[in-house]
This record gives structure tokens, sequence and C-alpha cells, in this order.
């Protein structure tokens, strides 16, 4: 007896102690490890996406600015004035020293914003028919520009351009990532070399307000046009912050595998990459062929991509997209990926770390056990003596309770027990009350929590609605007050009259029509329904039943609930009430999980759940109260096997509601 109460004591501790623990360091392994390893990640790669996105776009302010910023210096007006002076002659009245000198000082000062290094390659001052009046003479490197490009940026006329045409119409204009005519490729040698491409910006230039010659305010007088170098945007891409975010994935002596890219609005053709030989390529084409991340940027603003595979490495990335042409950028797509073998570079490291501790557990808890469970054979083997001698009838016999632990707790329980089973049948009766109270107090929680639900969604919308400054704030403020204030008179009806489900309450029956009362029920879970991005679809002839409006009403909010718990990534849920015969037929389904034949059978006993919460209660008291109305309700498979249905049948009632 002694060697058998032992093994099962061990097996026992074995089962409640090690195998769980066994079992939590699989779990935090393969799911907290890995997945919240993986969560972290793809969080931060969505807010690195976005900050690299504001980056870029914090360059693209400055160049635009920069540009308006020279259009309407003075020195541009005055630099095209002296050119239509020196053309129709007036110049020669003047000085030699005084000749071409506004020109020449703005030839100055595009070559100082060259000279600064914000990435501009080329500056032009164009007239109004598009000749050229001045231009930057040096390089960023700081070396004057060869001849024969200043030569053909003098012969070459710019009337045609398209970004001179928006200057024309009063418009600044920036012309995308291109490969320009103006300047000869940096790197030859290199043709997809981000230093060979360039992005545009013009403003127009206008006269100033003028007294003495008031009829040229306002007239365009010209553009000024710059070219942005490329690798501009590529050093954005290739900034060290990037992979220092990462660093701690893979260790202090290793590089992360991030990077960036930038696409163009179309979000299939590569502008920048860490790979410059993938300038120009098509995502959704060979070599590259990945649609579905095309897909992905063009059905969202920001967001995740699809995990996905390429050069023979599983990858993780996010997007954000930048401002939209109209809105002074160029639409552009910033993505960020990382290669997921450093995603889960740590989980090795916590495996062997688990597994070690396991084992440790383990052998602490056999040794630990075996020398516990013979300490406990005697005390446990007088307490099987003890029930022995109750179970037969002696109530005068009590166990000796020598020791403080556990087992002693458990000989006093049992003197206590024999205790009360002699004094009488108190402690049964007792029992049985509080079964009662905790059966009723279930069910009034099961009828409180329907309300909530819609009041908690009703004022999460009006705080979104607050938060973004929804133009329609107000409207969704009052129906959120409505709701709030309909769903708290039913909580003050529930708390007054509680005992209704229980059979206490005095049902009110009277002649209604059953559409408008469904209706309602509906317009309270469409906050509810929105948010989880189900559509509340319905068709309800008017059809009089008699019947209790608030027990029916608590039927249709716990129906309708389930229905949207069903569907916790969207669907249809859609009711139909009609009038057949006799009958008034109501007919609610979802396009949901739906539930297996065998489970329905059971879903209308008391306290049988699918669910990790609830009582179990709801379904059990809807076909009590729709009984008593003398209906009949029944769960069936939805449409061609998909959600379920849920059929309640009740008498027609003639007369107006």
């Amino acid at each position: 007896m002694i060697r058998r109460i032992s093994t099962k004591l061990l097996l026992a501790v074995l089962a409640a102690v090690v195998l769980p623990f066994l079992g939590f360091a699989l779990f935090v392994e393969n799911q907290m490890a890995g997945r919240l390893s993986k969560d972290v990640v793809l969080y931060s790669l969505k807010g690195i996406a976005a900050d690299l996105a504001l980056r870029v776009e914090r360059d693209v302010e400055e160049w635009n600015a920069s540009i308006a910023l020279l259009a309407a210096d003075p020195g541009c007006y005055l630099a095209v004035d002296e050119a239509w002076r020196e053309e129709s002659g007036e110049l020669e009245r003047e000085a030699p020293a005084e000749r071409r000198l506004m020109r020449r000082t703005q030839i100055e000062q595009f070559n100082h914003w060259i000279s600064a290094r914000r990435g501009y390659d080329l500056f032009l001052l164009v007239d109004a028919q598009g000749r050229l009046v001045a231009s930057s003479t040096v390089g960023s490197s700081g070396l004057g520009l060869a001849p024969e490009v200043s030569a053909e940026l003098q012969a070459r006329t710019y009337e045609r351009e398209v970004w001179f045409e928006a200057a024309k119409a009063g418009r600044a204009h920036r012309v995308d990532q291109h490969t320009s005519p103006l300047l000869p490729p940096r790197n030859a040698a290199a043709p997809r070399s981000p230093e060979n491409f360039h992005i545009g910006f013009s403003a127009p230039v206008v006269w100033p307000e003028d007294e003495l010659q008031p009829e040229l305010s306002g007239v365009f007088v010209g553009a000024v046009f710059a070219l942005v170098n490329w690798s501009r945007v590529q050093d954005e891409l290739n900034s060290p912050l990037l992979k220092e975010y990462f660093q701690g994935l893979v260790g202090p002596d290793e590089f992360p595998s991030a990077y960036g890219w930038v696409w163009k609005s179309d979000a299939d053709t590569i502008l920048a990459h860490a790979r410059t030989e993938l300038y120009g390529e098509r995502v959704s084409q060979p070599p590259i062929s990945l649609p579905q991340m095309t897909q992905a940027a063009l059905a969202s603003d920001w967001g995740l991509y699809p995990e996905y595979s390429f050069d023979g490495e599983r990858k993780n990335a996010a997007f954000k997209h930048t401002r939209s042409f109209d809105d002074g950028g160029f639409g552009w797509i910033v993505g960020v990926g990382i290669d997921n073998d450093d995603i889960f570079r740590s989980v090795g490291e916590l495996r062997a770390l688990l597994f070690k501790a396991t084992l440790a557990v383990l052998l602490v808890a056999v040794l630990w056990t075996m020398v516990i469970a013979r300490r406990t054979t005697q005390p446990i083997l007088a307490l099987r003596e003890h029930v022995q001698r109750v179970a037969g009838g002696d109530l005068q016999a009590r166990v000796s309770v020598s020791s403080g632990d556990e087992v002693g707790e458990l000989a006093q329980a049992l003197n206590r027990m024999t205790e009360e089973l002699e004094h009488g049948r108190e402690g049964l009766i007792r029992a049985q009350k509080e079964l009662a109270w905790r059966e009723m107090a279930r069910q009034v929680a099961h009828d409180i929590k329907n309300p909530l639900t819609p009041i908690q969604l009703s004022i999460d919308l009006c705080k979104r609605a607050k938060a973004e400054r929804n133009p329609q704030f107000e409207s969704i403020l009052d129906q959120t007050l409505q709701i709030v204030g309909r769903q708290v008179s039913h909580l003050r009806e529930i708390s007054s009259d509680f005992s209704a489900l229980t059979g206490a309450r005095k049902e009110n029956f009277e002649v209604l029509d059953l559409a408008p009362l469904i209706g309602e029920v509906l317009d309270l879970d469409a906050a509810w329904a929105q948010s989880l991005g189900v559509d509340l679809r319905r068709s309800l002839e008017p059809a009089n039943v008699r019947g209790d409006r608030l027990l029916l009403r608590r039927v249709l909010l716990n129906l309708v609930s389930n229905a949207l718990e069903a569907m916790p990534k969207g669907g249809v849920l859609e009711a139909r009430l009609r009038v057949d015969g006799a009958r008034v037929v109501l007919d609610l389904t979802d396009s949901g999980v739906g539930v297996p034949a065998e489970v329905r059978a059971h879903l209308f006993e008391p306290y049988f759940t699918t669910r990790s919460t609830g009582t179990g209660l709801g379904l059990a008291i809807a076909k009590r109260v729709v009984e008593d109305h003398g209906g009949t309700i029944e769960l069936a498979a939805g449409e061609n096997g998909v959600g379920t249905r849920v059929r309640v049948s009740l008498p027609a009632a003639g007369g107006a509601a």
C-alpha cells in the first residue's frame, strides 16, 4: 500500500508540476519567444518605415521650400529684367562694370546653394520665353561644369518642358526620378548608380508689386528649376540608424540584414534600394515576381507586407506612403525589411535555457516528491481509515491531527465535516441556497453584459471621432448619448426586475410589432458591428405577435451578440422577418465560423458554451422565453454550409401593436 500511494503521488506531482512546466517551456519557446519576438520586430518595422518616410518627406519639403524661396528672391526677376534690357540694347547705355551684374550675382547664389551640399546638382533661371538667363556653373564637387555642358544649357530652349509649362501657369512643379539630359552621368561605368539619377523642382518667378510699373505687378517673368541628385534619397536609406535599431537581435559583432527601399507611386517600380542593380525593376514581374507586395502597398497607406521570400530568404517588411503629388510630394512608397533569420536569432538561446531549466526542475521535483511521499503515507492511511468509519455510520469518529501541513488541514476538515454531518443537514441547506443565489447571479450578469457592449463600443466610437476631429462628431455624440441613455434605462429595469428570467416576474403580454423591436436591437449593436467590419442587413416585414416586449428584446440582444461574436474578422449578419400563415418567422443568419451539428444539439442546454467566456445560459434562457410565448427556436447551418442560421417562430397576433 505504501509503495502504491508513493507511486501515485509521484506520478501526480509529475503530471501536475513537471509536465505543465515542460508545456509552459514549449509554449514560451514557440509562442512567446517566436511570436512575441516577431510581433515586436513587425511593430518596430512599421515605426521605422513611418520614420524613414517622414525623413524623405522632410527632404522633399526642404527642396520645395528652397526653390520657392529662390523664385521669390528679388535677384531672380531682376536678373530676368537685366537679360531683357540687354536684349533690347538698354544696357549699352550703362557702365561696363554694371552690365550683367544681376545675372552674375544670381549665378553666385546658385553656386553657393550647390556648395552647401544639400543635394543640388544644377540650378536654372529661364525667362518667360523659356530662354536661359542664368545657371549654376559648378558641380557638387565644387569644380566647374564642362564648357560643352554650359554651352548646351545656354543653347537649349525650355519652353516645352513640363516644369516650365507648370510655372507659366503659376504652379510649382516636381519631376520624379529620372536621368536628366541636362547633365552627363556622374558614373558612366555604372548606369544604375544613384548618382546618375535626379529629381527636379521648379517654381514660377513673378514681378512683385511695383508702384512705378503697376502693369508688371504679378506678371510671370520666368521660372527657377533645380536638379537634386538622387544619391541624397539613397543616403537616407543607407543611414546607419536603420541597422543600429536591430543590432540587439544579432549581437554586437554582427550586422543585421535590415534595409530600406523606395518605390514609385505605382507601387511597382523600384526607385531606390540597397542593391542599386534593382533600380527601375518591376516588383510584380521577374526577376522579383512579388505581386502580393504591390497589392498590399496599393491597398493601404501604411502597414505590413505579407511575409515573402526573396533571394532564398524569408523576410518581413513594412511600408509607408509619402505625400501625394497633389500634397507637395511624389507619392513614393518607403519600405523597410529584415530577414526572418535575424528576427528569430535569439530564440535558439532562449530554447537552450528553457530546456536546461526544465531538466533541473524535473530532477528536483522527482527527488523531493519521493521524500514527501514517504512522510505523507502514514497520515493518508489514517485518513482513509477515518473515512471508512464515517462511511460506515460512525459519526462520532475523529482523526487525530499530528501535523500542521496540508494533510493535517485535511484531517481538520474531515473532522469538521463529520461534525457537520452529525449536527444535521444545515450545511447542505446552506449550500443549496448558495447554489440558487449563484444561479440567479449568473443570469443577471448575463443580462447585464448585453447592454454594456453597445455602451462601450458607442463610447469608443465617440472618442475616436473626437480624436480624428470627425466632422460628424456632434451627430455621433448625440447618437452615443441616446444609446447610453437607453441602455442605462434598460439596466435599471433589469436591476429592479431581474427575477423575470427565473419565472418569478409577472409577464406583461401585449400585441406588438416585432419589426421595430428587431430594428432597435440591430441599431444598438451597429457600432459594434462597424468595429468588427460586419455588414448588417435587414428585411423586416410588419409582423404582430403577442408577447412580453422586455423578454423578447433580451432574446434578440442575445442572438445578435452571439452572431457578432462569431464574426471577429467581419462578415454579414442578415435579419429576415416574415409572416408565414399563422406564424411569424425570424431568420437571423451570420457568415461566421459556424457550429458543428454535434455541438448545435447541446447549445440550448444550460451552462453549455463553445466560448472561453460567458455563462452558457444565454441560449437556454432564450429557448425558455420563446417556448413561454408558444414559439420554437432552432439552430441550423447557414446557406451553403457557411455560418449559422437561428430561426425563431412565434404565433402571429392580429390587431395593431
